[in-house]
This record gives structure tokens, sequence and C-alpha cells, in this order.
């Protein structure tokens, strides 16, 4: 994808997004298997990069707000921004009715937000993969750019090598373009993480699900069914090999020289 060909990308991104959420994502992240799914993430990326009440994070992508909100109030602050304006205007309100004072939400890009300070925890939730070539390859030195030393870059995206993702292309086709944008792509986990090495962090990637995401996503009203793909998937991805068939990955790259946090063991 050559530089000229960012604009372009950019706006149907920002097309798509603005669409998603004047009301559908609204809908369907209110129930209850999404509502489970975001609690699970919200304690992983704060048990797997260590943040706590004295840290600052911000987030990229951050849509409506609704993991963000989840970690609020765990966090020192939390900044979130994305491209499409009804996403930030529901998040700010979504802040408001809740009482979260540490949270603030801004329309813009990495580049282009009035962002103040360095952050402790970046992240970046279904965030990479729509990133055009060229931006994702620029983006580990923007980060190093706004991260405090040793702050820490938490990445979730879908795996190249997903099964679930050659199955649903079977099984459900439409229903897989409806959830895609026309130029979000699956990430192969070792590429990525070379990417940030190279950079000049310090990386760790692990496989965060096989079954659960995409039930959610097909039958978002099901919560007990996500709960049990959930405690499935806690197995599943600790098989040797098999576990490189999950559905996301997860990357945790720390910047400069300090220890990777604690958290799940590293892939082999």
């Amino acid at each position: 994808m050559s530089n000229e060909d960012r604009p372009e990308v950019l706006a149907r991104e920002l097309a798509y997004h603005q669409e998603l959420y004047s009301g559908f994502a609204q809908r369907h992240f209110a129930k209850p298997a999404v509502r489970a799914l975001r609690a699970h993430l919200a304690r992983r990326i704060l048990r797997t990069t260590g943040a706590g009440r004295r840290h600052r994070a911000l987030s990229l992508g951050c849509g409506i707000g609704d993991t963000e909100l989840l970690l609020a109030p765990q966090l020192a602050e939390i900044v979130g921004i994305d491209l499409a304006p009804a996403a930030v205007r529901q998040a700010a309100e979504d802040a408001a009715r809740l009482g979260c004072e540490n949270a603030r939400f801004l329309e813009g890009t990495l580049e282009s937000a009035p962002l103040e300070g360095k952050f402790d925890l970046v992240l970046g939730v279904f965030f990479l993969h729509h990133l055009p070539q060229e931006a994702l390859h620029a983006l580990p030195a923007q980060l190093r750019r706004v991260l405090a030393p040793g702050g820490v870059f938490y990445g979730l995206d879908p795996n190249r090598y997903r099964l679930s993702g050659a199955v649903g292309g079977l099984l459900f086709p439409a229903l897989m373009r409806k959830y895609q944008t026309p130029d979000e792509r699956q990430l192969d986990p070792r590429e990525i993480s070379e990417l940030f090495t190279r950079a000049g962090f310090r990386c760790r990637t692990t496989y965060y699900d096989f079954v659960s995401s995409p039930l959610a996503g097909l039958l978002p009203g099901w919560r007990s069914g996500y709960l049990a793909a959930r405690a499935a998937d806690n197995l599943l991805v600790r098989v040797p090999g098999l576990r490189r068939l999950g559905s996301n990955f997860e990357l945790v790259a720390v910047s400069e020289s300090a220890e990777l946090p604690p958290g799940p063991a590293p892939r082999r």
C-alpha cells in the first residue's frame, strides 16, 4: 500500500465507523455476552500490563469507550481517541452519565489529537489491523514519543492463522463481511512482534481466545454461552501448536529497558 493510499483508507475507515457508531454499536455492545467479553478484557489488560491507580492510559481507536470506562476506576486517568465523531460523542456522554471524571475522549488520531504529557499504558484493542501498512510501520516510533519510560503498549488483534476466520468465512460469509471494514486484515503475531522489537520494545505475544469472542459477536445475547466458551478458551490457548490457530493474539510491548510486566507465559 502506497503512502498515497493512506488518506483513502482512513476516509473509508471513518465512513464505516461513523455509521457503525450511529446506533448499531451502542445496541450490540450493550448485550450480555459482549458486556461479559469487555469485562473479561478489562481485567485481562490490568493483569497483563500491571496497570493500576497511579497510571495514565491512552486508548487508540477507543470507539464508544465501553472498555475504557470499565478501566477508568482502576486508573489515574484514561484518554481515548477515535476518528469517528459519533463514537467520541457517545463515549463522552457515557462517561458523564457514569461520573467518570478521569476519562476523556478526543476526536482524531495519535498524530492529530491534542495529547498532553506521557502515558504509562497505551491500548490498541482491535486497532492495529485497521491501519494502512505505512501507518502500522510508523506506529511503534510514535508510541515511543508518548510513552513514559518503561511504559507498556497492549494490543489485541485478529490472528492471520485463526481457525475461526476460516470456518466463519465458509459458514457465515455475509456476516463476516458485515463485521469487517474493506481495508482491515488479519495480522501475523510474529511479524507484529518483530516490528515493535526493531523499534526498541521488548515484546511478548500470547493468544487470547479461540471461540469466545467470535461467539459474542454472533450471539451477543447469550452470556452463558460466552462464559462457557471463555472457560474452554482458557484451556485451548495453553495447548502448544494448537494455540497458533487462536482467533486473536495479544502483544505486550515495553518501551526502553524496563522489565516485562507479569502476565501469561511467552509464546513458544
